[in-house]
């Protein structure tokens, strides 16, 4: 066993890095924090190679003396603390004075600070031993630090950085919180020479918020005020028809300081049962002030977890704060005491006109058809008639060829009958060599699917159907960088998706068999966020299966079946085509016969 020594000041350093400084997305939100204590009216952050090579964070708050510009870089040198007592008082973002020390131990940083009285500004320069060389310089009022060259000392931290589109995004969800604390604060984000954000004072939240998210989430909330002796709750929950499947845009913050908290979230959850289909989450941004003693922000070295005193009933006037509100809204039940006797009216949501009628019921009639003629007549589960021989060709397989030979799956009888009953939309039947051939539809739809994507990410290629007029998706910046960075995936699989503006994409084709119907192509894409916002860290074979399973389940959520004979035998063409037709890819069974016997036994 080793003699004991005292760690030198930078491996102790690099010690408390590792805590801190997880990513360059960790050193932006640090250099944020500050620059709000330091009274900045204005905020801007420049990364180059998603802060890789460089994070430059300007402000224009107070500055720092020429002493106290070298006193920074100093563990736990702080001017918020002075006895432990302080600690439960704190309401600035840093306190520990850890931040500025540990980034300095991993990269090289440079740091220009002036203060309003002062003629120069003052030039602090550090490299990774920790020396620091300082030099007067021409400067504006407040502080701009530059961080260059991240882990340039510890190559192992490095390699493990994830790609820069992955980085970036990183970035831009560190940004967003601390932007939304502030709205009386101007912030920028500019990557590689584009910016993502310029955002300038908000008269309020809810601006703020349309400046960051864009006007399909602010158009999705409503206000959320609650007052009591434990806390005071303020800002927007989602309304229940516009819960996603997607995670995004869940924000809690305690006294302007985000924070996580999946026992507050369950909270929030709970008021929302009965009102969002399983597995949906709703957008909210919840603020909550409480009396600094009653919660200690300093268990987590990111500061990212908190602890309240009184938990327990937090959770429930959370939960009862936000359950009113849906009830008022008229998105869920509620009792307002104020109009006891009175008929209450519902409120019409705004996608109302999706379900008025708007016309006449429309019954289709086929002016040739003739009732003697037995040869085309219609199959009785469609309320369509069969297209003319003429017209089917045009109906072949958009997916692939049919194969000939998937009768013999079924004692080598010959092809089954162009008889197909729909029932409920959920099966399909229709008549096999023994019986009753039935098949599930969903799980039919979803092995097409996997098929066609495993095809597709092996390498094949999918083709893409062009939309007849392109549809604009707004998803926020962070979903459409991770579009950007799956670009050369979603091309493979028929996704033509292409970037518009900072936080928009423009869908031009979705690959053959997809609706190109607009209010359908929103929930591919909705979707496919879902699908690339999940970790794909395994081994290619692996990776590729795995997506197509997720785009097959997906996929098969929404598909509507077939409304006529042609639709339905084109659609059991395709399934018979595929490698197993009669399970799905997770081993469920798709197909099913019922014996002429078992028919027989139920009619006795």
């Amino acid at each position: 066993m080793g003699t004991l020594h005292v760690l030198p000041a930078n491996i102790a350093n690099m010690i408390a890095a590792g805590e801190v400084v997880q990513r360059p997305a960790s050193v932006v939100k640090e250099l944020m924090e500050n620059a709000i204590d330091a009274g900045a009216t204005q905020v801007n952050v420049v990364v180059t190679d998603a802060g890789r090579t460089l994070i430059r964070v300007i402000d224009d708050g107070c500055g720092m003396s020429p002493a106290d510009a070298v006193l920074c870089f100093e563990r736990h040198a702080t001017s918020k603390i002075a006895s432990a007592e302080d600690l439960s008082e704190v309401l600035t973002y840093g306190f520990r004075g850890e931040a500025l020390a540990s980034i300095a131990s991993v990269a090289e940083v440079t740091l220009r600070t002036r203060r309003p009285g002062d003629e120069t500004a003052t030039e602090v320069r550090i490299d990774g031993s920790g020396s620091a060389k300082t030099a007067s310089a021409a400067g504006p009022v407040g502080s701009s630090f530059s961080v260059r060259n991240l882990f340039y000392n510890i190559p192992a931290r490095r390699k493990f950085l994830k790609s820069d589109s992955v980085e970036l995004k990183h970035i831009v969800e560190e940004f967003t919180r601390v932007a939304l604390t502030r709205p009386e604060i101007a912030f920028s984000l500019n990557a590689n020479g584009r910016d993502l954000f310029l955002l300038k004072k908000a008269k309020s939240l809810k601006f703020r918020i349309l400046d960051l998210l864009g006007t399909g989430v602010v158009g999705d909330i409503v206000d959320l005020s609650t007052e009591t002796s434990l806390a005071r709750i303020e800002g927007f929950v989602g309304r229940p028809d516009t819960a996603r499947k997607t995670l995004g845009n869940q924000y809690f913050f305690v006294n302007g300081r985000y924070f996580r908290s999946p026992y507050l979230h369950k909270a929030v959850m709970k008021a929302y049962d009965e009102l969002i289909p399983e597995g949906t989450t709703p957008s909210y941004f919840i603020y909550l002030e409480v009396d600094p003693r009653a919660v200690d922000v300093n268990i987590h070295p990111t500061k990212t977890e908190v602890k309240f005193e009184d938990d327990n009933i937090l959770f429930q006037t959370l939960y009862a704060s936000v359950k009113e509100v849906l009830g008022r809204n008229a998105f869920g039940a509620a009792i307002d005491f104020e109009t006891g006797g009175q008929v209450e009216i519902p409120q019409l949501g705004r996608n109302f006109q999706e379900y008025k009628e708007t016309g006449e019921l429309s019954i289709p009639v086929d002016p040739a058809f003739n009732p003697f003629d037995q040869t085309d007549a219609p199959n009785i589960g469609f309320d369509r008639p069969e297209p003319a021989p003429a017209a089917r060709p045009a109906a072949s397989s958009p997916y692939v060829e049919p194969r000939e030979d998937y009768g013999a799956l079924f004692e080598n009888s010959t092809l089954p009958s162009t008889q197909v009953l729909s029932i409920k939309g959920k099966y399909l039947v229709t008549p096999s060599a023994s019986g009753l051939m039935l098949i599930h539809f969903r799980r039919a739809v979803e092995r097409i699917i996997y098929d066609r994507c495993l095809r597709a990410l092996s390498g094949s290629g999918h083709v893409s159907q062009k939309a007849l007029f392109p549809v604009q998706v707004q998803l926020g910046t962070q979903t459409r960088l991770l579009f950007e960075e799956h670009a050369e995936l979603l091309a493979s699989l028929g996704f033509d998706i292409t970037p518009f503006g900072t936080d928009t994409v423009v869908v031009n084709g979705v690959p053959e068999g997809y609706s190109c119907e607009e209010g359908k192509v929103r929930q591919a894409v909705s979707d496919l966020a879902l699908i690339l916002s999940e970790d794909h860290a395994a081994l290619p074979e692996m990776m590729q299966s795995a997506l197509a399973a997720r785009f097959a389940t997906l996929g098969a959520i929404n598909a509507e079946a077939p409304t006529t004979a042609v639709e339905a035998r084109r659609f059991i063409d395709t399934l018979f085509a595929s490698d197993n037709p009669e399970r799905t890819a997770g081993g469920k069974r798709i197909i099913a016969i019922v014996g002429a016997d078992e028919i027989e036994k139920k009619l006795l």
